[in-house]
């Protein structure tokens, strides 16, 4: 299991750079405008439209790719440990921590005589104040 995570992994991540790459190789909008004007960089391997096409597919198939391999990471990410161990360190924590200590009632609120200000609240509860 830990294989098939550590290859979507980096499937990942080779897309994701390979994105940025092409993301970063591909012309804006603006520079068509100069290579109607007579510049030199009209000519390209690919062609005039035909770098913005095989570029943008590619960039469309290596998104997929990219998103993919997230929701498969997602997914493998919420899944539970099939054994009953703790992994988690908030999970270990909660379980090791003792319960805090009932505090000491004083005679007359053993007796049911309570005062009007504390009549309905529970003390241990209560944020004590200075």
């Amino acid at each position: 299991m830990h294989l098939l995570i550590n290859i979507v992994f980096a499937v990942q991540m080779l897309a994701a750079v390979a994105m940025i790459g092409l993301i970063l190789i591909q012309h804006g909008k603006g520079a068509d405008m100069g290579a109607a004007f007579g510049s030199g960089s009209a000519g390209s391997v690919f062609g005039a439209s035909g770098s913005a096409n095989f570029l943008s597919r590619s960039t469309a198939v290596l998104a997929t790719v990219f998103f993919i391999a997230t929701l498969t990471l997602a997914y493998f990410g919420n899944q539970r440990p099939a054994n009953n161990s703790v992994d988690s360190v908030l999970e270990r924590s909660v379980s090791t921590v003792p319960a805090a200590p009932k505090p000491a009632t004083d005679a007359s609120a053993a007796a049911g005589s309570e005062t009007p200000a504390k009549a309905g609240t529970d003390s241990s509860q209560q944020i004590p104040t200075k």
